[in-house]
């Protein structure tokens, strides 16, 4: 059997709206509902976006609190990880205030927006230690190989700590109509095993999400996979729900003998890497 893997769910990202996809949830008890039944299905984290009273990505404290709130209120187990994505809004300050007044369990920070410069260096340390210290699992975004090469030389100076993080591989960009392909992971290997004992994940755009992470997943990756990257199913018409996602992806996993870490399991590794 290949390495167990762990799932981790996007549900509605920073931008996505009904007219686009009716079953994006965006109100707090809307997210709770369907992280119960993604968990159901086999996810141990939720990637959490807040949305404010008009829908729109927040980073306020209060929105993110009233959305963890509800999502405790419904599973108390999943592995809750806030999400600081800037959206170009909010500056690394109001980013980093967020984490540092919730202290969630786990936060995913993309390095080009807490430190897009040099100048951002040291503060962004700063938080790294302190996230570390405080025991939140951070989650560092890499979108390309350009970012890869800076995470390792942030980790080699010591900006980042050698341990106790996560790191997820973006295939492709909506934006730019990238689409991703299976073969990429191929390319960037070389630098995967450069990450040592860090577990990484892939998230991929559009209808190639499903094979790129059946890719990733066979090199023993983590996956991420939801509405926020993806609002299709394989045969074009949309996705009835981010649950009905995962069930389509557990059964390409079981198919190709890749067991799933439950949240109880994610977190003993988690543990594990704070040492």
């Amino acid at each position: 059997m290949n390495q167990p893997i762990a799932i981790i769910v996007a549900p509605n990202g920073a931008r996505l709206d009904k007219q686009t996809q009716p079953a994006v949830p965006i109100s707090p008890q809307e997210i709770a509902n369907e992280v119960q039944a993604c968990t159901a299905a086999g996810a141990a984290m939720v990637h959490l976006h807040a949305r404010d009273s008009v829908g729109l990505h927040s980073l306020e404290v209060v929105d993110n609190q009233h959305v963890i709130e509800a999502v405790r209120q419904q599973d108390g187990e999943v592995i809750i990880q806030l999400t600081t994505e800037a959206v170009g809004r909010y500056q690394p300050e109001q980013q980093r205030h967020l984490i540092e007044t919730l202290k969630p369990e786990a936060a995913s920070v993309a390095l080009r927006e807490l430190m897009p410069d040099a100048s951002y260096q040291d503060s962004f340390g700063q938080f790294c230690t302190w996230a570390l210290q405080q025991r939140i699992f951070l989650q560092f975004i890499l979108y390309s190989e350009q970012d890869i090469q800076h995470y390792l030389a942030l980790r080699s100076d010591g900006t980042i700590p050698a341990n106790g993080h996560h790191l997820l591989l973006v295939l492709g960009r909506s934006k730019e109509g990238l689409q991703p392909q299976p073969q990429q992971l191929e390319q960037i290997q070389p630098w995967i095993k450069q990450f040592g004992d860090i577990r990484w994940a892939v998230c991929a755009f559009g209808l190639q999400e499903l094979p790129c992470l059946l890719a990733a997943a066979k090199l023993g990756g983590d996956v991420r996979i939801g509405f926020e990257n993806n609002i299709y199913q394989q045969d074009g018409e949309l996705a009835l729900s981010n649950a009905s996602q995962i069930v389509t992806l557990q059964d390409q996993l079981a198919k190709a003998d890749i067991a799933v870490l439950t949240n109880c399991q994610m977190r003993e590794l988690i543990a594990c890497s704070w040492s």
